[in-house]
């Protein structure tokens, strides 16, 4: 059985005897986590576990872990400072600003992988333009050659603990007032305009990236379509003119930014056509429910091997992971972060 390209989310802590079979559905090809799926980190690994009991190959089970204001899982784990705190330090010595977010992104997905998690959806590679409240610190820096390489030093540092990373929001969030995930964010500026924005992807798919997250965001002089769903933006510029060969996932497909774009059984069909492997729908089981009757299962061998790409490597057990040094040099890493003092540099824009 390969992996299906429908994403879907969990009540509770535990499994519940309906979503046992819920992803044996064949469509069913991967998990994402929340706070309210949490309690400890032995609870988590347990759940974890069984979720990848159920199938051959196994479900993908991924989260938001970013650090700052989105981090689904606190206790238990290291507090993570935000992405805009790594630019800043980026911002006042370039070489600690790289090697903070290498130490970072290490720390981050060693920690996941301790409990077994294949994937956190990060780094949020927006740019820092000051205008979006959705992402706001979420972001690395203003400056597109700083998220570049930034972004990539972060990756590097996930690949190492095992972890595949995620670049998000693609084309680019951090340019529009509206957040996605209550209505639909028209970003007006032209081609030329938007260039900036996709420097940070070239940077991080010339180094290997395997995963890109696309936005609910329209760009009405590219395209009438939000990227999500836009063939233009995913087969056109992601895959064509950037040459991406990894797994795209569509922005949740629940969220308001997609609402305008039919049921939830068009608004899938539309972002499959455009090219997205990987459809979430979070926090409606019903529309889970009336995507997995209406969709016909047909086999994507390629798509598959995408998401296979993306299963967690190595890891070490949490114990094991608490006695290497690698973990207390990033634990003090961040602590150091968190305890500085925002620096508010000339030329720097803030939410």
């Amino acid at each position: 059985m390969t992996l299906g390209p429908v994403m879907v989310d969990l009540k509770g802590i535990a499994l519940e005897p309906d979503e046992r079979e819920l992803l044996g559905h064949p469509l069913v090809g991967s998990v994402i986590l929340f706070s309210r799926n949490y309690d400890n980190p032995g609870q988590l690994a347990r759940l974890v576990a069984e979720v990848h009991a159920i199938r051959s190959p196994a479900l993908l089970v991924a989260v938001d872990q970013e650090g700052g204001r989105v981090q689904r899982f606190k206790e238990g784990f290291t507090r993570l400072p935000s992405m805009r705190a790594v630019g800043r330090r980026h911002s006042g010595e370039r070489g600690e600003g790289l090697a903070l977010a290498r130490r970072l992104g290490w720390l981050m997905a060693a920690e996941l992988r301790a409990v077994g998690i294949d994937m956190s959806f990060a780094p949020c590679v927006d740019l820092d333009y000051g205008v979006s409240q959705a992402i706001g610190d979420r972001a690395l820096h203003v400056d597109a050659a700083a998220v570049g390489e930034l972004g990539v030093a972060y990756m590097l540092g996930m690949r190492e603990a095992g972890m595949a990373a995620t670049a998000k929001h693609f084309p680019g969030h951090g340019a529009v007032a509206a957040d996605s995930h209550v209505s639909l964010p028209v970003d007006r500026r032209d081609w030329t305009d938007i260039g900036a924005d996709l420097l940070p992807y070239r940077r991080l798919i010339a180094n290997g990236l395997l995963s890109v997250m696309v936005a609910h965001v329209v760009f009405p002089e590219v395209d009438a379509m939000p990227a999500s769903l836009s063939p233009h933006w995913i087969r056109g510029v992601l895959r064509g003119e950037l040459g991406f060969q990894g797994a795209v996932f569509a922005d949740d497909l629940s969220m308001g930014g997609a609402a305008a774009f039919g049921d939830i059984t068009a608004r899938a069909a539309q972002a499959r056509a455009a090219g997205c492997d990987v459809l979430p729908v979070c926090n409606d089981r019903a529309a889970v429910l009336q995507l997995l009757g209406a969709m016909k299962h047909t086999i994507d061998p390629v798509g598959g091997l995408r998401l296979a790409r993306l299963h967690g490597r190595d890891g070490l057990e949490l114990q094991a992971l608490k006695s290497d040094p690698r973990w207390q040099e990033g634990v003090t890493a961040a602590q150091r972060c968190l305890e500085r003092p925002e620096l508010h540099l000339e030329g720097e824009r803030n939410v």
